[in-house]
């Protein structure tokens, strides 16, 4: 069965964003994004609530077409585009394609399903509310939480509502020169 992993930038009091979802106080340099980018080679499926969607689609489709996109745009762009992308959501209307299609009910089923197909890992960016309802299900397998050096107070949280509790096994830890801490975790 194939891994379904959470890829989430948390501050150390666990929030993923502000109240309003913004996201400005997330840290990535080079460091991460290769550190990152060596998980994300070996996954042919993104997955994604629709407004972290919205906004991936709205950048990286041509990211690395601009004259002076870096190294890191170029290589996330060709990986976007080249995946299939699995979009969660009660809202969004229905244009599946060979490389999109939408989830917008019997979540649990749809999810195990994508699991079971033939293919690499299914890595998700993001996405709090679609994290929210799998960990409902314990659907995701390995959480890499990146954990920002900042306290919010309050905002989106990572962690809500789970109806059980989800064992953990740490598998590794990465420092980062920026303060961030990548916390690699695999359901227990």
């Amino acid at each position: 069965m194939r891994k379904l992993i959470l890829f989430m930038h948390i501050s150390l009091d666990g929030f993923t964003a502000r109240p309003n979802g913004e996201i400005d106080w997330i840290h990535i340099d080079d460091d991460i994004f290769d550190y990152a980018g060596d998980r994300t080679d070996n996954a042919d499926t993104g997955l994604y609530g629709r407004v972290t969607y919205e906004l991936m689609e709205n950048y990286w489709p041509t990211a690395g077409d601009k004259p002076n996109a870096s190294k890191h745009e170029i290589q996330h762009a060709e990986w976007y585009n080249r995946v299939d992308k699995v979009i969660v959501s009660k809202t969004m209307r229905r244009h599946d394609s060979e490389k999109r299609r939408v989830i917008s009910d019997n979540l649990e089923a749809q999810i195990i399903e994508l699991k079971r197909q033939e293919g690499k890992e299914i890595v998700m960016f993001g996405s709090p509310g679609t994290a929210h309802a799998l960990m409902q299900y314990n659907l995701i397998d390995d959480y890499w939480l990146f954990v920002n050096p900042i306290i919010l107070g309050q905002g989106i949280p990572l962690f809500r509502d789970t109806k059980h509790a989800i064992k953990l096994k740490l598998l590794t830890t990465k420092a980062f020169t920026s303060g961030v801490v990548c916390l690699h975790y695999e359901k227990g």
